[in-house]
């Protein structure tokens, strides 16, 4: 997995309009700034309307993009209710895992720590203040994690493993089952959903692989990883009481032995 720098959104054209115009052609200034205003409206308002959730989420509703990290935000009380107790000690890993170790801080009775596999780029000060006391830190998972065996109750992995190809998965999943006592939760991508592009370019260096449920199925007994089916059916029970349905693939794997 390559990291690269994030680029500044205005640098990738993320923003709608801006930069679209002929190099020669010269729009009066008053129209420029009247497109540049109306986007950064435009922001504003799916990023009020998302419930002040992430820019990761504002700007995968903006760009029609799928955010498995975003869709975490949601998963969170589904989760809760499928695991119980053994959400008490918590590890994320994926990218924006500051806003997500700070979601689950918050809940009583809960430790979490995260792990984001790329670059952090221009962090608000609670991000900074979480890799400072080494709550958060940043880590190649494609290699050994700096954790003991079973070091966590529940790890959960979103937007992170649809970039990796199968033969550094093969590393990479059970040792993430390793540090985890009780179950390992991973969000992954449909296939033919569209992620986020600018997210793509900026962070991960190469296209999502989206793979279906299947293959992820055969991968997993091929790799000695085995679907928690209790769990599972928990999970589908509180969903389908809160009328829940998730945007991602959602698959609960028992830890190693």
């Amino acid at each position: 997995m390559s990291r690269r720098p994030a680029r500044r959104f205005a640098d990738t054209g993320s923003i709608p309009f801006v930069g679209s115009f002929h190099p020669k052609s010269r729009p009066s200034p008053l129209l420029s700034l009247g497109l540049v205003v109306g986007a950064l409206l435009i922001i504003g308002y799916v990023y009020h309307s998302s419930g002040g959730r992430s820019a990761a989420d504002a700007f995968s509703r903006l760009e029609g993009g799928t955010s498995c990290t975003a869709e975490l935000d949601r998963a969170l009380p589904v989760l809760k209710k499928a695991y119980g107790d053994n959400m008490r000690k918590v590890l994320h890993v994926g990218p924006d895992t500051c806003s997500v170790v700070s979601k689950l801080l918050k809940e009583e009775d809960t430790e979490a720590w995260g792990i984001e596999p790329y670059d952090l780029d221009e962090t608000d000060s609670n991000c900074k203040a979480l890799v400072h006391k080494g709550i958060v830190r940043v880590a190649d998972i494609k290699f050994s994690l700096p954790y003991r065996s079973k070091s966590f109750s529940l790890v959960i992995v979103s937007d992170a493993v649809d970039y990796l190809s199968p033969r550094y998965l093969n590393r990479t999943l059970p040792e993430l089952a390793r540090v985890a006592a009780d179950g390992l939760v991973i969000l992954s991508g449909y296939p033919g959903q569209q992620k986020v592009k600018g997210a793509e370019l900026s962070k991960f260096g190469r296209p999502a692989k989206l793979r279906s449920s299947s293959w992820w199925i055969r991968f997993f007994i091929q790799t000695s990883l085995e679907e928690n089916e209790p769990v599972t059916k928990k999970f589908e029970q509180a969903a389908a009481k809160r009328s829940y349905k998730p945007a991602c693939q959602v698959f609960h794997l028992k830890p190693l032995l």
